[in-house]
């Protein structure tokens, strides 16, 4: 994607997008609804057409080529799988347009219902199919017909959690055995995270960082990010210099360098990475005011006076426990604070 720009009207959905997708990879577009993630992926696919900017696909400029001309199949959101053929029939509808022998189709249809776990459902009626069976019958009908990309928009968001979750280890499974590259849309931060070779985080229709799952939790490039992926403590810091951030007038040594001293910036502390301790003199301390279970850690919330922080942890407090906060320098996240109109889009959710 080269200088990709699209709007509809006055609304500006996508700017100057620059994105190269690799073959064989499984890459997530992550955002907020309306954040332009999905209009992208209907570009990719040919449905849309950009105001300016290019698709390039294997050397190729493919921006006016139609979609059935593109080695390229979508899965969308409602599946869209022909009610009144069987699943044979269904997985059988593309091949067949493509004058495929029948031969040809019968191998195809059996080798996509092994690779999606449902030998033996070619005769079955669609419509008397679970949820997740149709989306596997989906995906069948787009790999018979050997496309480089899939495109996937939301395909688990009409699926119970517990199905999400087995239908998420699916996915990568398919996409390792055939080699074909995946793009997949969600809003759904545990699903980009674990599924993902690469994490595409977008707002507002612009990038804001491109990376592996790891790199965009532990290294954040602004608060949007580091607030949108996964939960966060975001607070207003003062870089002192080299190694030393100012939060809420006490100093705490950190491990980040490069910031102009006192240069006003975002201090990130993910919850997990903070200790609770009994009160401590010249401590950070404060009171427990609410507590979440959440099966296998606790959500712990606690006032210092000017912030209020969220902990999590494997062990329990009650709401009113004085404690302390241990925060380690390894786990101080410094970001630079958003310096044009633009930029400033990363803080706002």
């Amino acid at each position: 994607m080269e200088n990709v720009v699209k709007t509809f009207g006055s609304l500006m959905v996508l700017d100057e997008i620059d994105l190269t997708i690799h073959e064989n990879e499984f890459m997530t577009l992550l955002g907020p609804s309306g954040c332009g993630k999905t209009t992208l992926l209907r570009i990719i696919g040919g449905f849309e057409s950009p105001d300016n900017g290019r698709v390039i696909f294997d050397g190729k400029d493919i921006t006016q080529v139609p979609p059935n001309r593109r080695p390229i199949n979508t899965v969308f959101q409602k599946y869209s799988l022909f009610s009144h053929m069987n699943v044979e029939e269904n997985i059988a509808f593309g091949p067949k347009i493509n004058g495929k022998s029948e031969d040809y189709i019968k191998d195809k249809i059996k080798y996509a219902l092994k690779l999606v776990n449902l030998d033996g459902y070619e005769k079955h009626d669609v419509t008397k199919l679970s949820g997740g069976q149709q989306q596997r019958i989906a995906i069948a009908r787009a790999i018979v017909n050997e496309p480089k990309v899939l495109l996937l928009d939301e395909p688990l968001s009409a699926l119970d959690l517990k199905l999400r979750r087995a239908m998420r280890n699916e996915l990568v499974r398919i996409n390792r055995e055939t080699g074909i590259t995946f793009v997949f849309v969600t809003h759904d931060q545990e699903e980009a995270l674990s599924m993902s070779d690469t994490v595409v985080v977008m707002n507002q229709g612009y990038i804001q960082q491109v990376g592996t799952p790891e790199n965009v939790y532990n290294e954040p490039e602004n608060a949007f990010v580091a607030d949108f992926i996964g939960d966060s403590n975001i607070i207003d810091g003062v870089m002192v210099r080299d190694k030393l951030v100012r939060i809420f007038g006490r100093e705490y040594p950190c491990v980040d360098t490069g910031f102009p001293e006192e240069c006003p910036v975002d201090v990130q502390i993910r919850p997990e990475d903070i200790t609770l301790d009994f009160p401590q003199e010249n401590a950070l301390n404060g009171v427990v005011t609410r507590v979440g279970f959440w099966g296998m850690s606790y959500d712990i919330i606690v006032d210092t006076g000017n912030f209020e922080w969220l902990v999590q942890s494997i062990h329990g407090r009650k709401v009113g426990d004085k404690v302390s906060l241990h925060l380690d320098p390894q786990n101080i996240q410094i970001m630079m604070k958003p310096q044009s109109e633009d930029e400033a889009v990363a803080k706002e959710i």
